[in-house]
């Protein structure tokens, strides 16, 4: 039997290419944010869809493992808190409903739910 090969979807951040140590400074400040449910990172997860610097601001695209998670707001406003600990600007979050899936997960990261 062959194994199927999963397709990978993960982000890309518009602003890495021209600011990389900025980018990893981000990313390692909102490895701080965790889904309280299910105990991983909003990287890991892969919720942080994109970040752009738009004029005087950077636009942080999210998303959710669920439409209605309980804690969205905390998450949110933590995500936007650990982001301008970290860049120059202020920040705004645009919070999207798109579905989420395992193929947006970090790069080498598996979730170990203990389902299978």
């Amino acid at each position: 039997m062959e194994e199927e090969t999963k397709k990978r979807n993960p982000a890309v951040w518009e602003f890495e290419a021209a600011e990389p140590e900025k980018a990893a400074l981000l990313r390692d400040a909102l490895r701080e944010v965790r889904d309280p449910e299910l105990g991983y990172n909003v990287i890991e997860l892969g919720l942080i869809r994109n970040v752009v610097l738009q004029e005087n601001r950077y636009l942080i695209t999210m998303i959710l493992t669920t439409p209605f998670c309980p804690y969205a707001p905390t998450m949110v406003e933590q995500v936007r808190k650990q982001a301008e600990s970290v860049l120059d600007l202020s920040v705004v979050i645009d919070l999207r409903m798109d579905l989420w899936d395992e193929s947006m997960m970090e790069e080498g990261f598996e979730l170990d739910w203990g389902l299978f």
